[in-house]
């Protein structure tokens, strides 16, 4: 089992919940590409997904507080 620190992920973002939306769609887009272009695998998209987020592939993007 992967046991990816949020921490490490969130990089000093505040929302958990940005990150976990973050790696749903983004295993979404996995399993979908897997799936068109026939892919078999015994990886599961959202240890992917995690794995892309963990080495920074890809950021969390947040709204600028305006206060």
């Amino acid at each position: 089992m992967i046991r990816a620190s949020i921490d490490d992920m969130l990089s000093g973002k505040e929302s958990r919940y940005a990150l976990v939306i973050g790696v749903a769609k983004r295993a979404r887009e996995i399993s979908q590409k897997f799936e068109d272009e026939g892919i078999v695998t015994t990886d599961k998209p959202v240890l992917l997904a995690i794995d892309e987020f963990k080495s920074r592939k890809f950021n969390i993007l947040e709204p600028e507080n305006e206060e």
